[in-house]
């Protein structure tokens, strides 16, 4: 009913930024919030940010990533600068329309010398 295609990721050098864009298609009718989370291995995935009427982010992040979204595109954004090592992991997008969760396949972020 409702797919979402991240895109962006790539590997950087510490200190490095990135943006990620996930792009919502099928039927739309309203989605919200709308966020983003990431994976590594052997770790639940966890919640990065999200955006609704607000942003809210993970204490890890705060101050170096910024949720935004395009309602016109259907897309959210995630800028991502001073990237760290620990940030690498395999980046999610979500989206919620109707009380239901839809998710993206995944983009891989990988953040190292």
């Amino acid at each position: 009913q409702v797919q979402l295609v991240e895109s962006g990721g790539g590997s950087v050098q510490p200190g490095g930024s990135l943006r990620l864009s996930c792009a919502a298609s099928g039927r739309i009718f309203s989605i919200n919030p709308m966020g983003w989370y990431r994976e590594v291995p052997g770790k639940q995935r966890e919640l990065v940010a999200i955006i609704t009427s607000s942003t809210n982010y993970a204490d890890s992040v705060k101050g170096r990533f910024t949720i935004s979204r395009d309602n016109a595109k259907n897309t959210v954004y995630l800028q991502m600068n001073s990237l760290k090592p620990e940030d690498t992991a395999v980046y999610y997008c979500k989206a919620q329309q109707r009380g239901r969760d839809y998710w993206g396949k995944g983009t891989l972020v990988t953040v190292s010398s």
